[in-house]
């Protein structure tokens, strides 16, 4: 009788299996907040086709950069700062015909932005989150060419707005991987002259593919 009497007191005092095996393998929930830095690799069609052609000869490009996302929940914000920066040439259009002039022209642009979004959470072991977030950014846009004079070269930053979808693979318990598609329209930068404004394209913002990856739960 004793012990039948003590063996059910050993399994009431007993925590459950769950939790043992959670406690053996270190918390296998995510917490309620987590902040997460990341690193991003992104590769943008820029809407300005022409303009982008003309100097680099292709309108797809590369950005790189890094930032912070506070994830609470199903909830996330997220600042990131990134940079493009290639030399090409100058160009003239006429005709709707571009041409180069073979005179170096190095071009820079540098957004940071402010990501604020839902993640589509069921469970808390869930590997695969999509998610939908939309922001505000600042992007800065410089351009400098030989034999320019001062008034000539371009050094400005202006807002754009942004949307962006997409899903992060957990693939270890404190590293992710993200990959979205964002769309980004910028105003007020191109068209003001050159080849931008010959062929009428005033959107220095496009569509991006991005992969991130994170450090954090």
């Amino acid at each position: 009788m004793k012990r039948i009497v003590g063996v059910v007191l050993a399994l009431a005092l007993a925590p459950p299996l769950a939790a043992q095996t959670r406690a053996r393998g270190g918390g296998g929930q995510a917490p309620r907040i987590s902040l997460r830095p990341f690193v991003l690799a992104t590769g943008e069609r820029l809407a300005a086709k022409n303009t982008f052609e003309a100097a680099f000869g292709q309108s797809v490009e590369p950005f790189w950069g890094a930032g912070l996302q506070l994830a609470v929940r199903r909830l996330f914000v997220e600042v990131s700062a990134s940079r493009f920066k290639k030399t090409g040439q100058r160009a003239f259009r006429a005709n709707g015909t571009n041409f180069g002039v073979g005179i170096p022209l190095t071009a820079t642009i540098t957004p940071f932005e402010v990501t604020g979004g839902y993640r589509f959470i069921r469970s808390t072991s869930q590997r695969l989150v999509p998610y939908l977030g939309a922001g505000v950014g600042s992007y800065g846009y410089k351009e400098v060419s030989d034999f320019s004079e001062s008034n000539e070269n371009v050094d400005t930053r202006h807002a754009g707005y942004f949307g962006v979808a997409g899903a992060e693979l957990r693939v270890h318990r404190w590293v992710g991987v993200g990959a979205d598609v964002q769309f980004t329209h910028i105003t007020g930068i191109l068209g003001q002259g050159g080849v931008s404004k010959d062929a009428g394209e005033s959107d220095l913002g496009g569509i991006a593919a991005r992969v991130k990856i994170m450090v954090g739960r």
